[in-house]
């Protein structure tokens, strides 16, 4: 049987922090990542034939993640390719190294046994014109669709492992040249 057909779907999504997840706290005047917004989000999607299992890992900001962070990701991912009940994994994670901790997934996972699609926001869930719920929405659909292997799914893109890059430019990521 082919797994991308079958109902339900079951993703299990690792929680990592970044922007997308970043809430604003009107006392200290700043974005913090104290409020996890993941279950809200996803019980926004309408997606009845896919069961997701969150699973959180840390809630950070990318750029304070270091390479024993990356480790713990990798520790995540390969906990949940080893269960049998597993179709795919999604991570969100901030933008800012999300490249990074792709390649240390490809490099750490060889080729993985199912699809794993990180992906983010370039602004948070709570606030107005975010891209989080969209991005979300289709990393679910890219880790059905997927062979097995490391992406990122953002702005309507899938990019695989070793050619993410950030346009800080234009806020997406995009696929290298090289």
């Amino acid at each position: 049987m082919d797994i991308s057909s079958r109902s339900p779907f079951r993703i299990v999504l690792l929680a990592t922090g970044g922007t997308i997840e970043k809430s604003y706290d009107a006392s200290a005047g700043a974005l913090t990542l104290d409020v996890p917004v993941i279950d809200t989000l996803l019980a926004t999607l309408d997606q009845p034939d896919v069961q997701v299992d969150v699973r959180r890992v840390m809630s950070i900001d990318s750029l304070d993640m270091g390479e024993a962070e990356r480790a713990e990701v990798v520790t995540a991912a390969r906990a949940a390719l080893a269960a049998s009940d597993v179709d795919a994994v999604v991570i969100t994670h901030g933008t800012d190294t999300l490249a990074q901790t792709a390649q240390a997934l490809a490099t750490a996972l060889d080729t993985p046994r199912l699809p794993i699609v990180l992906t983010g926001a370039m602004r948070p869930y709570r606030v107005a014109d975010s891209d989080a719920a969209q991005n979300v929405a289709q990393a679910l659909m890219a880790a059905r669709l997927l062979t097995p292997g490391v992406y990122a799914a953002f702005h309507g893109r899938v990019i695989p492992a070793g050619r993410i890059v950030k346009d800080y430019e234009r806020l997406t990521l995009i696929e290298s040249a090289t």
